[in-house]
């Protein structure tokens, strides 16, 4: 599935099945919620945190699909072509970092 095609089937779905779009600022304050679920998973299973007995069935892709879900309800609610958005920073990215990665000693 492209990224179009996500932005396509989330609208879809969201106008069927979800009634309507939350307001963007109820949107952005469940986007934070859904990284720190994220957060919480990435801190037990490669930081020093331990899981819970209640973490131990958690579902990192899930979760992280979540995010996603919600970056792309944001994106369409405020008329971002995330394809297009994402071809334009990594340009950006590209041509910014093309040596600053290479001569960082920090990364050798």
């Amino acid at each position: 599935m492209t990224i179009e095609e996500a932005q396509k089937t989330v609208d879809k779905w969201i106008n069927s099945t979800g009634i309507r779009y939350f307001n963007e600022l109820t949107n952005t304050a469940i986007l934070m919620e859904e990284v720190g679920e994220v957060a919480r998973i990435m801190s037990r299973k490669y930081g020093e945190q331990s899981f819970k007995k209640s973490d131990e069935t958690v579902d990192l892709g899930d979760e992280m699909a979540d995010v996603l879900f919600v970056l792309i309800c944001l994106a369409n609610q405020t008329g971002i072509n995330l394809s297009a958005a994402f071809e334009k920073n990594m340009i950006k990215k590209t041509s910014r970092d093309s040596e600053r990665h290479k001569n960082n000693p920090k990364l050798q």
